[in-house]
């Protein structure tokens, strides 16, 4: 799963890369880790305890499927209600 960007009518941060287990990716400030995530093509947030891959569910913040932990705090977050910095490290395991 994948989501493309509005390109047109929309007025955007600017732009800036996180790092996602690893990776850099090019992202817009202003935008979530979680709709960053889904723009590269990433749609594994985390795994469950038999190591399956979840994703993106709600989107608002209530079901809790989408955490990621950031690097620098080891904090574990909601991607859908995280504002993406740049430079900002996040794992999706862990």
């Amino acid at each position: 799963m994948s989501a493309d960007r509005i390109i047109h009518g929309v007025v955007r941060g600017e732009p800036i890369t996180i790092i996602v287990d690893g990776e850099p990716l090019a992202c817009f400030a202003g935008e979530t880790v979680a709709a960053a995530m889904l723009a590269a093509g990433v749609d594994a947030f985390r795994s469950d305890r038999r190591g399956k891959p979840r994703g993106l569910f709600c989107n608002m913040g209530s079901c809790y499927e989408c955490q990621v932990t950031l690097v620098a705090s080891g904090r574990r977050v909601r991607a859908c209600l995280t504002q993406a910095v740049d430079a900002m490290e996040v794992v999706t395991r862990g």
